[in-house]
């Protein structure tokens, strides 16, 4: 595949190995650019033999780098025959770990070398812009990305977690059982709640202790990195970081802020999440919706939590984010055949490539 291919495309991602055709306009709408452009661009960076910066915890609970493949991120090798991306589709394999039906999340890879076209792996996908508003006038090495999660999202974490106790539940429920067993809590009051958050987050921890070698890839965060706040791509521009399931939970367990007398939303997701492993635990499944429409706290549940670049920064500071290894000169080589006509200014990285012409010259 190559820039004078004449049929509108995203690099890797082809009408036989994905659920959607680059060829037809409505695939480069909003959201679906979003998550499809990181896709080829992790396709492209293995091509560059680029691995991407992989966070994953240690034994201490802290968040470390090392290097993945994106072979191990898709669970293929991307442009293997009998990898096939279905974007926006739900992860089958926990159908029956859930009440009613599972939600879909943005990325499931599949083998399709047998019949049964066996499901790798469940990605999160965030395509986010360095820097953000709160670290665009910091030096370049303390520049970071927001990131915004949805509901879903731990809802998926929670199965992630699930799944490598599917044999061991009563682990779960030890660790968990004297938190939802207590007495006399009204569990839809955040005061009542409030005071059990400690030992909700030290009960976690103590679970992904004992599967820390289990961990495995959960959120796929490509970065693109612009002059400040400019819509100018620098020169380094694009850059790939891979989140661990087990990673994931320090954006929001490490940023509590307990000292606070209102609920945050990151104190509510360590709540949705414990609560969901209890269900787990319990009852073999989780019923995800009833939780999250239960435990508001007067809360809108339009997303999980957010964690601006400021807070983000500490977890991926790196040469690799301040000098993201793939150039802005390779979007001409993702994206194919006139496909960048077809996107629209209203998202900031579809406006920034419009606001640069010349890279397809």
């Amino acid at each position: 595949m190559t820039a004078t291919t004449m049929t509108p495309s995203l690099y890797g991602l082809t009408k036989t190995n994905s659920n959607k055709d680059f060829s037809n306009p409505d695939s480069w709408g909003k959201n679906q650019f979003n998550n499809a452009f990181p896709v080829s661009l992790c396709c492209y960076a293995h091509t560059e033999k680029v691995d991407p910066v992989y966070l994953e915890l240690d034994s201490s609970m802290k968040v470390k780098k090392d290097k993945i493949s994106v072979e191990n991120v898709f669970g293929l090798p991307p442009l293997s025959k009998d990898l096939f991306f279905a974007f926006e589709s739900a992860f089958t394999p926990c159908t029956t770990m859930v009440v009613n039906s599972l939600a879909r999340i943005d990325l499931v890879t599949l083998n399709t070398s047998n019949m049964q076209n066996k499901c790798l792996r469940p990605l999160e996908i965030k395509l986010t812009a360095l820097p953000d508003n709160t670290t665009a006038d910091v030096p370049e090495e303390k520049y970071g990305s927001e990131i915004v999660v949805r509901p879903d999202s731990i809802l998926y974490l929670a199965l992630s977690i699930s799944r490598v106790f599917s044999n061991t539940r009563n682990e779960l429920k030890k660790h968990l059982e004297p938190i939802y067993t207590k007495s006399g809590i009204n569990w839809r009051e955040f005061s009542e709640v409030k005071p059990l958050i400690k030992d909700m987050v030290s009960a976690l921890d103590k679970i992904l202790m004992l599967q820390m070698q289990n961990q495995s890839p959960f959120m796929l965060q490509p970065i693109w990195k612009t002059e400040g706040k400019t819509l100018h791509l620098c020169d380094n521009c694009f850059d790939v970081f891979v989140w661990s399931d087990f990673a994931f939970t320090r954006l929001f367990i490490d940023n509590i802020n307990e000292g606070i007398e209102k609920i945050n939303r990151r104190m509510r997701t360590v709540v949705w999440l414990t609560r969901m492993l209890y269900d787990f635990a319990i009852n073999g499944k989780i019923d995800y919706r009833q939780i999250c429409d239960s435990h508001t706290y007067d809360t809108r549940n339009d997303k999980a939590f957010a964690i601006s670049g400021t807070l983000t920064n500490p977890y991926m500071a790196c040469e690799e984010l301040t000098n993201p290894r793939i150039p802005r000169t390779a979007i001409k080589n993702i994206i194919l055949g006139g496909g960048e006509k077809y996107l629209s200014p209203e998202r900031r990285l579809d406006a920034a490539i419009l606001a640069n012409p010349e890279l397809f010259k």
